[in-house]
Protein backbone atom coordinates (compact mmCIF):
# COMPACT_ATOMS: atom_id res chain seq x y z
CA UNK A 1 0.00 0.00 0.00
CA UNK A 2 2.82 2.34 0.54
CA UNK A 3 1.10 4.22 3.01
CA UNK A 4 4.65 5.74 3.75
CA UNK A 5 5.90 6.96 0.74
CA UNK A 6 7.63 9.85 0.47
CA UNK A 7 8.61 9.77 3.78
CA UNK A 8 11.82 10.00 5.95
CA UNK A 9 12.57 8.27 9.11
CA UNK A 10 14.87 8.17 11.99
CA UNK A 11 14.84 4.23 13.99
CA UNK A 12 17.41 4.38 16.77
CA UNK A 13 18.44 1.00 17.69
CA UNK A 14 17.67 -0.76 14.06
CA UNK A 15 20.45 -2.89 14.18
CA UNK A 16 18.46 -5.69 15.46
CA UNK A 17 15.04 -6.92 17.17
CA UNK A 18 11.91 -4.55 17.24
CA UNK A 19 14.19 -1.65 15.46
CA UNK A 20 15.29 -3.30 12.65
CA UNK A 21 12.01 -4.72 11.86
CA UNK A 22 10.42 -1.87 12.03
CA UNK A 23 12.80 -0.26 9.65
CA UNK A 24 12.07 -2.48 7.08
CA UNK A 25 8.62 -2.41 7.63
CA UNK A 26 8.77 1.50 7.23
CA UNK A 27 10.90 0.72 3.56
CA UNK A 28 8.33 -2.01 2.24
CA UNK A 29 5.74 1.12 2.72
CA UNK A 30 7.74 3.98 0.69
CA UNK A 31 9.90 5.01 3.14
CA UNK A 32 13.94 6.21 3.24
CA UNK A 33 14.88 4.97 6.67
CA UNK A 34 18.09 6.21 8.77
CA UNK A 35 19.32 3.11 10.99
CA UNK A 36 21.19 3.97 13.86
CA UNK A 37 23.36 1.96 16.22
CA UNK A 38 25.55 1.50 19.12
CA UNK A 39 28.22 -1.56 18.70
CA UNK A 40 26.59 -4.10 16.29
CA UNK A 41 27.48 -2.95 12.87
CA UNK A 42 27.30 -5.94 11.49
CA UNK A 43 23.53 -5.89 12.10
CA UNK A 44 23.28 -2.51 11.24
CA UNK A 45 24.62 -3.21 7.83
CA UNK A 46 22.13 -6.09 7.45
CA UNK A 47 19.11 -3.58 8.15
CA UNK A 48 20.19 -1.06 5.80
CA UNK A 49 20.88 -4.05 2.91
CA UNK A 50 16.77 -4.60 3.59
CA UNK A 51 15.47 -1.33 3.28
CA UNK A 52 18.09 -0.71 -0.12
CA UNK A 53 16.40 -4.53 -1.39
CA UNK A 54 12.95 -2.77 -0.17
CA UNK A 55 13.71 -0.35 -3.12
CA UNK A 56 14.12 2.89 -0.85
CA UNK A 57 17.06 4.60 0.56
CA UNK A 58 19.01 4.21 3.73
CA UNK A 59 21.57 5.88 6.03
CA UNK A 60 23.72 4.04 8.54
CA UNK A 61 24.74 5.97 11.53
CA UNK A 62 27.07 4.88 14.80
CA UNK A 63 24.81 6.93 17.42
CA UNK A 64 25.50 6.64 21.50
CA UNK A 65 21.91 8.16 22.29
CA UNK A 66 23.31 9.39 26.17
CA UNK A 67 25.58 11.42 24.03
CA UNK A 68 23.69 14.92 23.52
CA UNK A 69 25.74 16.04 20.81
CA UNK A 70 25.75 12.31 18.69
CA UNK A 71 21.76 12.85 19.04
CA UNK A 72 21.84 16.61 17.40
CA UNK A 73 24.16 15.00 14.74
CA UNK A 74 21.86 12.21 14.34
CA UNK A 75 18.73 14.47 13.25
CA UNK A 76 21.14 17.13 11.38
CA UNK A 77 22.34 14.42 9.39
CA UNK A 78 19.26 13.05 8.43
CA UNK A 79 18.11 16.33 7.54
CA UNK A 80 21.12 17.18 5.54
CA UNK A 81 21.18 13.54 3.61
CA UNK A 82 17.34 14.14 2.73
CA UNK A 83 15.85 17.43 3.48
CA UNK A 84 13.58 16.65 6.16
CA UNK A 85 12.53 14.16 8.52
CA UNK A 86 9.23 13.37 9.47
CA UNK A 87 8.92 10.07 11.55
CA UNK A 88 10.54 9.28 14.89
CA UNK A 89 11.17 6.04 16.73
CA UNK A 90 12.96 5.86 19.77
CA UNK A 91 13.68 2.28 20.42
CA UNK A 92 17.30 2.16 21.42
CA UNK A 93 17.58 0.93 24.94
CA UNK A 94 19.35 -1.29 27.37
CA UNK A 95 17.41 -4.14 29.64
CA UNK A 96 19.21 -2.59 33.08
CA UNK A 97 21.48 -4.25 35.32
CA UNK A 98 19.03 -6.69 36.51
CA UNK A 99 20.08 -6.31 40.52
CA UNK A 100 18.57 -5.49 43.55
CA UNK A 101 18.36 -1.83 44.27
CA UNK A 102 20.44 -2.48 47.25
CA UNK A 103 23.32 -3.83 44.88
CA UNK A 104 23.01 -1.47 42.08
CA UNK A 105 25.03 1.11 42.16
CA UNK A 106 24.55 4.62 41.46
CA UNK A 107 26.38 4.00 37.51
CA UNK A 108 24.62 1.27 37.27
CA UNK A 109 20.89 3.54 37.58
CA UNK A 110 22.20 6.57 35.86
CA UNK A 111 23.63 4.42 32.51
CA UNK A 112 20.01 2.91 32.18
CA UNK A 113 18.35 6.07 32.95
CA UNK A 114 20.58 8.08 30.20
CA UNK A 115 19.99 5.31 27.40
CA UNK A 116 16.26 4.59 28.21
CA UNK A 117 14.89 7.94 28.89
CA UNK A 118 17.64 10.70 28.29
CA UNK A 119 18.17 9.59 24.71
CA UNK A 120 14.51 10.26 23.67
CA UNK A 121 14.29 13.39 25.74
CA UNK A 122 17.36 14.28 22.96
CA UNK A 123 15.72 13.46 19.74
CA UNK A 124 12.64 14.03 20.72
CA UNK A 125 13.58 17.73 21.77
CA UNK A 126 15.03 18.29 18.51
CA UNK A 127 12.32 16.12 16.33
CA UNK A 128 9.93 18.17 17.54
CA UNK A 129 12.07 21.76 16.97
CA UNK A 130 12.28 20.74 13.42
CA UNK A 131 9.20 19.97 12.55
CA UNK A 132 7.46 23.39 14.38
CA UNK A 133 10.01 25.16 12.26
CA UNK A 134 8.33 23.21 9.48
CA UNK A 135 4.87 24.19 10.56
CA UNK A 136 3.99 20.95 12.16
CA UNK A 137 3.09 17.56 11.51
CA UNK A 138 5.38 14.50 12.08
CA UNK A 139 5.06 11.33 14.13
CA UNK A 140 7.10 10.36 17.51
CA UNK A 141 6.53 6.89 18.34
CA UNK A 142 8.57 5.76 21.81
CA UNK A 143 9.14 2.04 22.43
CA UNK A 144 8.60 1.55 26.23
CA UNK A 145 7.29 -1.68 27.72
CA UNK A 146 4.54 -3.80 29.67
CA UNK A 147 7.03 -2.35 32.45
CA UNK A 148 5.92 1.22 32.72
CA UNK A 149 3.01 -0.18 34.14
CA UNK A 150 3.81 -3.58 36.03
CA UNK A 151 7.30 -3.99 38.13
CA UNK A 152 9.55 -6.63 38.56
CA UNK A 153 12.30 -7.62 40.90
CA UNK A 154 15.64 -6.48 40.17
CA UNK A 155 14.72 -3.70 37.52
CA UNK A 156 14.77 -0.73 39.35
CA UNK A 157 16.48 0.90 36.96
CA UNK A 158 14.40 -0.12 33.74
CA UNK A 159 11.28 0.07 35.02
CA UNK A 160 11.94 4.01 36.00
CA UNK A 161 13.58 4.66 33.01
CA UNK A 162 10.38 3.21 31.44
CA UNK A 163 7.64 4.68 33.72
CA UNK A 164 9.21 8.00 33.66
CA UNK A 165 9.09 7.73 29.48
CA UNK A 166 5.26 7.12 29.41
CA UNK A 167 4.68 10.04 31.18
CA UNK A 168 7.34 12.47 29.58
CA UNK A 169 5.41 10.82 26.02
CA UNK A 170 1.85 12.20 27.26
CA UNK A 171 3.32 15.36 28.08
CA UNK A 172 5.30 15.94 25.16
CA UNK A 173 1.72 14.70 22.91
CA UNK A 174 0.03 17.65 25.21
CA UNK A 175 2.28 20.11 24.11
CA UNK A 176 2.49 19.32 20.48
CA UNK A 177 -1.02 18.58 19.71
CA UNK A 178 -1.17 22.04 18.32
CA UNK A 179 1.30 21.61 15.78
CA UNK A 180 -0.28 18.08 14.83
CA UNK A 181 2.99 16.21 15.75
CA UNK A 182 1.28 12.71 17.37
CA UNK A 183 3.06 11.41 20.42
CA UNK A 184 2.78 7.79 21.35
CA UNK A 185 4.32 4.54 22.86
CA UNK A 186 4.49 1.17 21.81
CA UNK A 187 4.91 -1.36 24.93
CA UNK A 188 5.99 -4.69 24.29
CA UNK A 189 5.53 -7.44 26.52
CA UNK A 190 7.84 -10.79 26.06
CA UNK A 191 9.49 -9.94 22.20
CA UNK A 192 11.82 -12.60 21.27
CA UNK A 193 14.59 -10.44 20.72
CA UNK A 194 18.47 -10.67 20.88
CA UNK A 195 17.98 -8.51 23.87
CA UNK A 196 16.14 -11.42 25.57
CA UNK A 197 19.55 -13.60 24.31
CA UNK A 198 19.26 -15.79 27.68
CA UNK A 199 15.68 -16.82 26.84
CA UNK A 200 16.47 -17.84 23.24
CA UNK A 201 18.73 -20.11 24.03
CA UNK A 202 16.72 -22.08 26.05
CA UNK A 203 13.85 -23.44 24.51
CA UNK A 204 12.27 -25.12 28.00
CA UNK A 205 12.61 -21.55 29.36
CA UNK A 206 11.08 -20.20 26.45
CA UNK A 207 8.18 -22.26 26.07
CA UNK A 208 7.79 -21.82 30.11
CA UNK A 209 7.53 -17.92 29.57
CA UNK A 210 5.46 -18.71 26.83
CA UNK A 211 2.69 -20.65 28.14
CA UNK A 212 2.43 -17.64 30.74
CA UNK A 213 0.85 -15.21 28.09
CA UNK A 214 -2.88 -15.88 27.53
CA UNK A 215 -2.05 -15.99 23.71
CA UNK A 216 0.17 -18.92 24.63
CA UNK A 217 3.01 -17.83 22.41
CA UNK A 218 5.90 -14.70 22.53
CA UNK A 219 5.51 -12.18 19.93
CA UNK A 220 7.98 -11.12 17.18
CA UNK A 221 9.70 -8.06 16.23
CA UNK A 222 7.77 -8.26 13.04
CA UNK A 223 4.30 -7.61 15.40
CA UNK A 224 5.62 -4.94 16.82
CA UNK A 225 6.51 -3.28 13.34
CA UNK A 226 3.29 -3.61 12.32
CA UNK A 227 2.04 -1.59 14.77
CA UNK A 228 4.86 1.20 14.30
CA UNK A 229 3.48 1.20 11.25
CA UNK A 230 0.13 1.91 11.91
CA UNK A 231 1.20 4.80 14.60
CA UNK A 232 3.46 6.12 11.54
CA UNK A 233 0.97 6.62 8.73
CA UNK A 234 -1.85 8.93 7.83
CA UNK A 235 -4.35 6.05 9.82
CA UNK A 236 -3.23 7.33 13.21
CA UNK A 237 -3.72 11.15 12.89
CA UNK A 238 -6.12 11.14 15.46
CA UNK A 239 -4.03 9.31 18.07
CA UNK A 240 -2.06 11.16 20.64
CA UNK A 241 -0.62 10.30 24.06
CA UNK A 242 -1.10 6.95 24.40
CA UNK A 243 0.38 3.55 24.81
CA UNK A 244 -0.18 0.98 22.80
CA UNK A 245 0.31 -2.39 24.66
CA UNK A 246 1.10 -5.47 22.64
CA UNK A 247 1.44 -8.33 24.85
CA UNK A 248 -0.78 -11.05 23.86
CA UNK A 249 -2.83 -10.42 27.06
CA UNK A 250 0.17 -10.11 29.26
CA UNK A 251 -0.92 -7.59 31.88
CA UNK A 252 -4.37 -9.06 31.88
CA UNK A 253 -2.68 -12.23 33.01
CA UNK A 254 -1.01 -10.68 35.75
CA UNK A 255 -3.87 -9.68 37.75
CA UNK A 256 -5.64 -12.82 36.89
CA UNK A 257 -2.79 -14.68 38.76
CA UNK A 258 -3.53 -12.36 42.00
Amino acid sequence: MKRLEGKVAIVTGSDSGIGAAIAIEYAKEGANVVVTYHSDEDGAQKTLSAIEEAGQKGLMLKIDVTLEPQVTYLLSKTIDTFGTVDILVNNAGIKGAVKPVIEMTTEDFDKTIKTDLYGAFYSCRSFAQYRKEQGGGGKIINITSVHEEIMSKNGADYNAAKGALRNFTRTLALELAELQINVNNIGPGMIVTPMNRDILEDEEALKEKAAKVPYKRAGYPEDIAKLALFLASADSDYVTGSTYFMDGGLMLQMGAEI
